[in-house]
């Protein structure tokens, strides 16, 4: 579905020129908000620990904490795990539902595990779960989070006539218009409740905010987006980013930020040993939650692609996170990309540079040791 007239109407419309302006590559140092589920799995963490960590180049106003729930996916998971251990026929109505499923179920088998033994958090637990980790983030790097970490939203929207308040949606909307002549950029690493609420509490923020969101599939792709827990958590949320003409600097997911994987040999060359907080990176990567979640008994062999290290990337160095302005694209409600003429411009990423970002990360946790 397209956001009502109603709702659009309500946000001031940028110029091109006002648009490539916001979307203009970062260069020297930004104020940033990094807005995050923290506790959803590992990768947050290293995300904020470069974020704090880079002070030389990111300006951190506060972090703000996302609601995050694994919910949506109970019923499919157990319909998948039925087909499979009952060895039902697996037809044209069920084999992309059997697919989707189908390592997250031999995992569970393998480690002798029904779905009815996993406990996913509800969005409520998760945010407060996200602030808590926040917090223990700070506390490693022995960094004052004092007026640094917000709360947010208990739940996702409902309506785009429903904006949901919270401390972290007031933050952002603080932040923008104390700084009307700067441009504010909020790095997003979860699902975009807490800035959907913002922009639709005051649209006038879209004059200065700039969105860095990770999730999904590129726009030029012809999948569906239901895989990626960012986007698909709010969908309301998602849409309202491409729709409601903010600058939106996109980088997918799927296929670009995919590519940022560590290994086990990588955590313990490069990170453990590197003070607490590299002790700690250590310790979540060998004690992942979604592998306990998903039946993951040896990872020896097993690489885990650290997705949200991406925003900080590109806010550090856009050179790492190739990207180019191109006309924005609306999602549909079956979660597809859909184009549209005469649609206003956002960036999207195409490619990131691995070995680069790693490399900048582990230099400056080295430093702690």
């Amino acid at each position: 579905m397209s956001i009502p007239k109603h709702i659009i109407n309500k946000f001031p419309k940028l110029s091109n020129q006002e648009l490539i302006y916001n979307l203009s590559l970062p260069i020297g140092k930004n104020k940033m908000i990094l807005d995050t589920d923290t506790a959803n799995e590992i990768d947050d963490q290293f995300a904020l620990t470069w974020a704090l960590l880079s002070k030389e180049k990111i300006e951190l106003l506060g972090v703000t904490a996302e609601p995050y729930s694994f919910q949506h996916h109970k019923e499919e998971l157990k319909q998948a795990y039925d087909i499979i251990t009952n060895k039902k026929i697996i037809d044209d109505s069920n084999k992309e539902l059997v697919s989707d499923y189908y390592n997250w179920v031999n995992g569970l088998l393998e480690s002798r595990k029904h779905p009815n033994e996993i406990y996913f958090d509800t969005p409520e637990e998760g945010v407060e779960k996200s602030y808590q980790e926040i917090i223990n983030i700070f506390n490693k790097l022995d960094m004052n989070y004092n007026g640094k970490v917000f709360r947010g939203s208990p739940k996702y929207l409902e309506s785009f006539d429903k904006p949901i308040e919270s401390e972290s949606s007031q933050f952002i909307i603080d932040m923008c218009l104390k700084y009307p002549n700067e441009k504010i950029y909020i790095s997003a690493i979860g699902c975009l409740t807490n800035i959907a609420s913002a922009l639709l509490l005051k649209p006038d923020i879209i004059r200065n905010m700039v969105v860095v969101w990770t999730s999904g599939f590129p726009t030029y792709s012809f999948n569906h987006n239901k895989n990626s827990l960012n986007l698909v958590q709010d969908v309301y949320a998602s849409q309202l980013l491409f729709e409601c003409g903010v600058a939106n600097v996109y980088l997918p997911g799927f296929n670009v930020g995919a590519q940022l994987t560590l290994s086990l040999p990588d955590m313990k060359e490069f990170v453990r040993g590197k003070g607490e907080i590299g002790n700690y990176l250590y310790y979540l990567y060998t004690n992942n939650p979604l592998h306990k979640q998903r039946g993951i008994i040896d990872q020896t062999w097993r690489t885990w692609v650290i997705w949200d290290v991406i925003n900080i990337a590109w806010l550090i160095n856009p050179s790492w996170v190739p990207s180019t302005i191109i006309q924005s694209s609306l999602l549909d409600d079956n979660l597809y990309w859909v184009k549209q003429d005469n649609a206003h411009l956002m960036r999207e990423a195409y490619g990131v540079n691995r070995d680069e970002i790693f490399h900048d990360l582990f230099k400056k946790i080295d430093l702690l040791k």
